[in-house]
């Protein structure tokens, strides 16, 4: 087929213009750059494991590289502020947890961002279950035991935890409420203080993840007496749930979960969700979850957002009773 000069210079023109478009497009795709994935927690904790161990898998998918970036400070409030001050394209997205989503509202009479204004869920990643675990300090035989030694005794008994305000220390104003208790709060910075101060006899009792937990408990220098989850961990299955003795409202876990800026466009958040999901459901990303103590879960960000909803409701009515403050 032949061509006049002006015909072929046409369909080069015409040819560009369509090149340009598609070119256009393929830049558009998300992801195309680097993702910043803040984690408001110290490195080496649970929620900096499940942030690098997903996002390594995360970066092989997308082909981009995540630079897990640690920002603790302000009960989570410092990394929140970052998120919420960065531009809402989905480069920049958070682990979130109870603290961040749920209990900080309560907490604090005045907070630095809004999370249901200001955070888009993107999806809940994990749940740490919390266990109700004994000390050589406690000659509790089981559960049942220690809650009517407890109850005998009103405010004998010190509890510890990884910080006011934190989902051990609520899962244990939880047990509280439910059970008639009365426990004096003995708040450290972080689980791992608190832990070997269990495991020394200076405090009794404690609620914690397993994910924390399981070094203390395998070695036998901490007894599991309870867990606070729906079912038996696989992991511990001769420890029964607080359902099982009786308390059926007792369920607290530390629930991780995925962020972005408020006004993050829906497809981006549907993007990311659903490579963040595919993610968790990769056998060996899942199956180190697993033997971490971690429950992998990967939900849609309406379902995580109807599930910090719901946990509004319970806590803050918790915080209230209690009448717990970190102003």
């Amino acid at each position: 087929m032949n061509f006049t000069r002006r015909e072929a210079a046409r369909l080069i023109a015409t040819a560009t213009l369509f090149g340009a478009a598609a070119g256009v497009r393929a830049q558009g795709a998300y992801p195309n750059r680097q993702i910043r994935w803040i984690v408001p927690y110290p490195a080496g904790g649970g929620s900096d494991f499940l942030a690098r161990t997903i996002a390594q898998q995360l970066s092989t998918q997308v082909g981009q590289t995540i630079v897990v970036d640690n920002k603790p400070g302000g009960n989570t409030a410092i990394g929140a502020m970052d998120v919420v001050r960065s531009q809402a394209d989905g480069y920049t997205i958070m682990s979130a947890d109870n603290g961040t989503m749920v209990f900080n509202s309560a907490l604090y009479s005045k907070l630095a961002y809004n999370p249901d204004k200001d955070l888009a869920p993107v999806t809940l990643m994990g749940k740490f279950p919390m266990i109700l675990v004994a000390g050589p300090a406690s000659n509790a035989k089981d559960a049942k035991d220690f809650i009517a030694k407890a109850k005998a005794k009103p405010g004998s008994i010190s509890y510890g935890s990884a910080g006011a305000g934190s989902p051990h220390h609520l899962a244990m104003e939880l047990l509280k409420v439910s059970a008639g208790l009365h426990m004096v709060h003995i708040p450290y910075r972080g689980a791992a203080p608190a832990l070997q101060d269990l495991a020394g006899g200076q405090i009794a009792v404690m609620m914690v993840d397993l994910a924390a937990g399981a070094g203390f408990i395998k070695s036998g220098k901490i007894r599991a007496l309870a867990v606070a989850n729906p079912t038996r961990l696989p992991q511990l299955p001769d420890v029964p749930t607080f359902a099982e003795l009786g308390f059926k409202n007792v369920e607290a876990a530390a629930q991780v979960g995925l962020v972005a800026p408020a006004n993050t466009p829906a497809d981006v958040i549907n993007a990311l969700q659903k490579q963040v999901a595919a993610a968790i459901n990769t056998p060996a990303v899942h199956q180190r979850m697993i033997d971490f103590g971690v429950e992998p879960v990967g939900s849609t960000p309406q379902q995580y957002a109807e599930l910090i909803k719901s946990e509004i409701v319970r806590w803050h009515k918790v915080i209230r009773e209690q009448k717990i403050s970190l102003d």
